[in-house]
């Protein structure tokens, strides 16, 4: 027996125990907790089983809560997937100067995850009845930004604020797809007289369908669980389904924490099957780029 092969059960447990500490997290954080959601919805505050909980889905409130969180959310995956498309393009495929890649992809790495309260409070300081650019389109342009309708903390102010991480995500996930194009597909094309948007039409998109989708999915996922920027920039003037469960859950009139569990089972099987799609696709793309 070789000394490799010797060593090789001790090896084995090593990379076991160094993964060990990533199996314990996600077990205390993330699926114990939805567990205990998933039961939660389908008990009785005082014990036993019930679908009262999940028929209480249909009540007004969070029905209404549930088309704004819909909304809101295919909105700016929408508009997320064609300005991340647009800006990965332009950086991939686009005769920028080199340098200019690495700068955008650094900051959709630190934009994508730019959120919550600090993100509120970045548009609150930007674009409130205050901010900045408020002030300064004021006085200088004479421009009164809330004289016309906008509001910060209307739906168009929040898709706005959404957008700030919604963009750069997309640039991340959709930058390897763009890269995965062989210049070679380029080139046959335009040999066979091929203009830049038959090529785009007729190569490149039906290639990138399936990663387009699949982030369109992520980026749905993305927005509909997004609470805490929603929170802090908008409190009780737009309702959202995150908002609705919390108020269930924590607050102090509407306090039903069985009714927030069932609220958060669906917005589980809504994220869960989004990210899904994503991954199914995401495989599919990898499948034909290869």
């Amino acid at each position: 027996m070789s000394i490799s092969a010797i060593k090789r059960p001790e090896g084995a447990l090593s990379v076991w125990l160094g993964v060990l500490p990533f199996f314990i997290f996600a077990l205390v954080f993330l699926i114990l907790p939805t567990l205990h959601v998933v039961l939660g919805a389908f008990t009785r505050p005082e014990g036993g089983f019930t679908l009262d909980n999940v028929a209480g889905l249909l009540s007004g409130p969070i029905l209404s809560a549930l088309w704004v969180s819909l909304r809101i959310s295919l909105w700016t995956a929408f508009l997320g997937c064609i300005g991340g498309l647009l800006v990965a393009g332009a950086v991939t495929r686009g005769d920028l100067p080199k340098g200019l890649r690495d700068t955008v992809m650094t900051f959709s790495g630190v934009a994508s995850n730019f959120a919550g309260v600090p993100l509120a409070f970045a548009f609150i300081a930007t674009l409130g009845r205050l901010g900045l650019v408020t002030v300064l389109a004021r006085d200088w342009f004479g421009i009164n930004l809330y004289a016309t309708g906008f509001n910060l903390t209307s739906f168009g102010g929040l898709a706005l604020a959404y957008l700030y991480f919604q963009v750069p995500l997309m640039v991340l996930i959709i930058t390897p797809a763009l890269d995965g194009l062989r210049r070679e597909w380029r080139e046959a094309a335009e040999s066979l007289g091929s203009s830049g948007v038959q090529y785009w039409r007729m190569v490149a998109l039906p290639v990138l369908w399936p990663s387009l989708l699949g982030a369109f999915a992520l980026l749905f996922a993305n927005a509909f669980g997004a609470v805490a920027t929603a929170m802090a920039l908008t409190g009780s003037a737009l309702s959202i389904l995150p908002i609705i469960l919390f108020a269930h859950i924590r607050g102090d009139v509407l306090q039903d924490p069985h009714l927030g569990y069932a609220i958060a089972f669906a917005m589980i099987v809504l994220t869960g099957v989004s990210n899904l799609i994503y991954i199914l696709l995401r495989v599919r793309s990898e499948r034909w780029q290869k």
